[in-house]
């Protein structure tokens, strides 16, 4: 779920919420709600897929193989 693999990079990395919304072009706010259920926007989605160098269809769990179509 979206959800879970955003949470699990973001603390696998050891970043907070703010730091990951500032690489990705967010809001803190913005980032805090994707995190609680938000649906992203394409644009967001596609940032934070590039961010963590993970496919798009891996974090929409299209694929279980996060370097998909990369």
């Amino acid at each position: 779920m979206f959800i879970e693999k955003i949470r699990q990079l973001r603390r696998e990395r050891h970043l907070t919420q703010a730091q990951v919304a500032k690489e990705v072009g967010m809001s803190a706010r913005g980032y805090q709600d994707l995190e609680l259920g938000a649906k992203p926007r394409f644009d967001a989605l596609r940032n934070i897929a590039d961010f963590y160098d993970v496919s798009v269809d891996w974090l929409m769990d299209r694929t279980d193989d996060p370097k998909a179509h990369r």
